[in-house]
């Protein structure tokens, strides 16, 4: 179908009018003190009527904002920024996970306890090391799966026992915890910061095992799955998966806020 005539024009036009914003807005950053239109349409070699008629449209869009005079990014700008950093992270975290999934042979799981819910936040698995079928909500059946054992472990008496009131315990397997009190007096019994190991409690034929990390007041786990007949590899993978997170929490440490 022939293109209308005059839309390879427009359409030069409007890729154009974006160019120039997104040179005014790179402008603008290089300006922590702010900076009036005159110097911004001299730093990007805009007309002075068209950069008045682009910084307009970016401070009613809310990409700018203006004060004295002086133009300056404005919350809509600084919420990419944001989430150009949260996409950082979180690749980063991604691509940790993924190289301890295939250095250690299986699958990787990251989550954190945050506003009173167990949230998996990153699972990294492949053909050769699947993750647990989720076929009961992580959030509800914390008491069940090592993730949600480890993260509890990690909070104080009150904490766990709010956690409890609105997710009790229940059998989901024949191995599970049978209810608040036997999960209670089993997390008072685990040591800090050893992995926390959990056999066929959230799924028949699947072990788990999760290593605690605290980073300042937030709860978090990283956590490995395997086959129950592999069970003699569980401690020695969550060691290694242990030794590998020490080596690099301290590159980890802003990441895993994701």
């Amino acid at each position: 179908m022939p293109e209308p005539p005059g839309a390879t024009a427009s359409t030069a036009t409007l890729i154009g009018s974006v160019q120039r914003a997104m040179r005014l807005l790179e402008s603008v950053a290089a300006h922590a003190y702010g900076a009036p239109a005159k110097q911004l349409a001299r730093e990007t070699g805009l007309a002075l009527p068209t950069t008045y008629h682009l910084l307009r449209t970016l401070v009613h869009e809310g990409y700018l904002h203006r004060e004295k005079g002086l133009f300056f990014l404005g919350e809509a700008a600084e919420r990419l920024g944001r989430s150009g950093a949260q996409q950082k992270r979180r690749s980063m975290v991604a691509d940790t996970l993924a190289h301890w999934r295939d250095s250690i042979g299986v699958p990787v799981y990251y989550a954190m306890y945050r506003d009173g819910e167990i949230e998996v936040m990153c699972v990294s698995d492949s053909r050769d090391a699947p993750a647990v079928e989720e076929w009961a909500d992580f959030r509800e059946t914390g008491h069940a799966h090592a993730i949600g054992q480890c993260l509890l472990s990690q909070l104080d008496e009150d904490a766990r026992r709010d956690h409890l009131a609105r997710y009790p315990a229940q059998p989901l397997t024949p191995y599970t915890v049978r209810d608040n009190d036997a999960l209670l007096r089993r997390l008072a019994r685990m040591r800090r910061m050893e992995p926390v190991v959990e056999r066929q409690e959230y799924a028949v034929g699947t072990v788990c095992a999760a290593v605690p990390i605290t980073v300042g007041t937030t709860a978090a786990t990283m956590a490995i799955s395997l086959p129950a007949h592999q069970a003699d590899r569980l401690l020695p993978a969550a060691h290694r998966l242990q030794a590998e997170i020490g080596r690099h929490l301290g590159s980890l440490t802003l990441s895993i806020s994701i």
